[in-house]
């Protein structure tokens, strides 16, 4: 039911051109329902008395209704596909939208496949279920309910007699439509499955072929097809027996009409013109319930898809604005960053905490990098600053205000992030590195640019800053996309710049380059207020001239201080110092002052 309330609030837009084409439909049903009666006309009034003036009057009348009716049923379909197509349309923004205000923890329990669905075939299915119910679908109850009323009024005996059969027609199709529902159900959740095996596959195209898994894949992708299609196919056997058991039904309804309408017809009860608009009347009453159960698979995967959409517009993100929200002030000096006994554990985790009580503070102007092995909560604590996810425990604060406190789009606009993976969209570079601030200028872009290092390999590319990027960056290296990925960030001016492993792919020539241009005075940032930075890193060398280094173990900091202090104070920082530079660096190397944890 929420479903469908939902659904008709999407409608509600679209009312007028909606009830247009129900007052449409309504008049065409009218004028379908008068051609039997004129029929009886011509055969007893024209044709039994030799009245051929009313013949010929009474064709060229029913001529004229079939020339409006087709008038009308084509500004019926005109108004429908109207209303579908801006349903369709409003519909697909909408959970565009929605999916946009999702956070992090909610992207993560959602398959980009499934969401795919969601925004195609399961709103085309909406869109089908709103035109069929604004044309034949709704045009089919009206004819049943007016073939009967004429057709009792045609003959009440006959009518009656005929009764049982249309209850048993009516309760064979409302069996079939309660049957068919859950069977869609089942092959639409099938189809989620299919599109997920497909996503995959097409994303991650070149590591199949480069590990040699091409028939591993097909085979997987053939047994996901395969069961979607018996899926399908059960349920169109199952849907061909409808058709035989109602052609069955009028069948023996036009043997009852013709054997007792005969009868009464030969004892004078009726006449020929009677039983001929009796009969149009019953194959009226039949047809309809025909068509609706042909079309009921379509109304059952309509209904099944505006399940499956509203699940999606009914997600509560786990990240929202607090009631009392406020904007993040400015502040000349910067933005400091504190973690307070912060924990945290992902929802769906079994309650396992992936950071625990962790304390640090950070002070503008200052670089904090974070160190430890794969798995160790790394990303996961950077992550909580833009609050792209909420803390289970303690409070995560910047500029002094809990992140919770504050909302969401002032606290990004001074948030720079560059995430482990970089992504690219298709357009231009100057486009991807505008992404952010769209109407920065040319020189800022390449002021960005030349910070990331990047500004020399973008002037050696056919059409410099204009040169086309294709989807995800496909035609960039690993390290380009980093360095343009960090460009980006740079050019937002951020106050808190957070770098997650984002030099990985890139020479350690270059990635030393990357550090001396955020270190130095001009990138501070607008108005030279100083810029926090927090480095995630998996190479020590990324972190060595850090302000305060960070040694994160299973959640939580066993080690913290500069790259000297360290090398004097913590077996697990020496450890990974000499297996990754073999005292290549003294411990008396250069490093940068004080931040301090708590």
């Amino acid at each position: 039911m929420n479903s469908l309330r939902r659904l008709l609030t999407f409608v509600r837009p679209y009312r007028r051109s909606a009830l247009l084409a129900l007052g449409l439909l309504g008049a065409l049903v009218c004028l379908d329902l008068a051609i039997p009666r004129l029929i009886q006309r011509i055969i007893d009034q024209g044709i039994a008395r030799g009245d051929r003036p009313l013949v010929l009057k009474t064709s060229l009348l029913m001529l004229a209704i079939s020339a409006i009716s087709t008038g009308i049923a084509i500004g019926n379909n005109v108004f429908s596909v109207r209303v579908g197509e801006g349903v369709a349309r409003d519909l697909r923004e909408a959970l565009f939208l929605k999916i946009q205000s999702y956070a992090f923890g909610d992207l993560d329990h959602q398959k980009t496949g499934n969401l795919l669905v969601r925004l195609t075939s399961d709103v085309s299915a909406i869109k089908g279920l709103i035109q069929i119910s604004l044309r034949i679908g709704t045009r089919a109850p009206l004819m049943i309910v007016g073939s009967l009323i004429l057709m009792i009024s045609t003959s009440a005996r006959l009518a009656l007699i005929l009764l049982p059969l249309l209850v048993i027609t009516t309760l064979l199709i409302g069996f079939f439509i309660l049957k068919t529902e859950p069977l869609f159900r089942t092959v639409q959740a099938r189809l989620d499955i299919l599109n997920g095996v497909l996503q995959e596959n097409i994303a991650g195209a070149r590591l199949v072929k480069a590990l040699v898994r091409g028939p591993h894949e097909a085979e997987r992708f053939e047994r996901v097809n395969a069961d979607m299609t018996d899926r399908s196919i059960a349920v169109m056997q199952f849907m061909s027996a409808m058709m035989p058991a109602l052609t069955f039904c009028i069948n023996a309804g036009t043997v009852v009409v013709i054997w007792v309408g005969g009868l009464d017809a030969i004892h004078g009860r009726l006449t020929i013109g009677q039983i001929v608009a009796f009969s149009n009347y019953m194959i009226s009453t039949m047809t309809p319930l025909i068509m609706m159960t042909m079309l009921s698979n379509m109304w059952a995967a309509g209904l099944v898809s505006a399940a499956r959409v509203e699940e999606v517009l009914g997600t509560v993100p786990q990240v929202l604005d607090a009631p009392a929200a406020r904007e993040l002030p400015v502040e000349d000096e910067g933005l400091p960053v504190a973690f307070e006994d912060v924990s945290f554990a992902y929802r769906g985790g079994g309650n396992l905490l992936v950071l625990r009580d962790i304390a640090l503070e950070a002070r503008p102007g200052q670089t904090i990098a974070i160190l430890g092995a794969t798995g160790a909560g790394k990303s996961t604590l950077v992550n909580l600053i833009p609050r792209f996810y909420d803390v289970t425990s303690g409070s995560v604060q910047v500029g002094g205000s809990d992140v919770r406190q504050l909302t969401q789009d002032s606290l990004l606009a001074r948030i720079g992030v560059v995430p482990q993976e970089s992504v690219l969209f298709s357009g231009t570079v100057r486009e991807n590195i505008r992404y952010g601030r769209p109407r920065a200028g040319d020189a800022e872009v390449q002021a960005a640019a030349d910070a990331a290092q990047a500004h020399d390999f973008i002037s050696r590319l056919p059409g410099g800053y204009d040169a086309r990027v294709e989807a995800r960056g496909a035609n960039f290296s690993g390290g380009q996309r980093q360095r343009l990925a960090i460009a980006r960030a740079l050019l937002m001016n951020p106050d808190v710049l957070i770098l997650d492993d984002s030099t990985s792919a890139v020479d350690v020539d270059t990635e030393t380059r990357i550090q001396a241009a955020l270190s130095a005075p001009a990138s501070a940032g607008c108005s030279g207020r100083r810029r926090t930075t927090f480095v995630v890193a998996q190479r020590i060398s990324t972190v060595l001239k850090a302000d305060l280094i960070l040694v994160l173990d299973r959640g939580r900091i066993v080690a913290s201080g500069p790259h000297a202090q360290l090398m004097r104070s913590s077996d697990v920082y020496q450890e990974i110092y000499e297996s990754q530079l073999g005292g290549g660096i003294g411990p008396n190397a250069p490093a940068g002052g004080g931040g301090t944890t708590r």
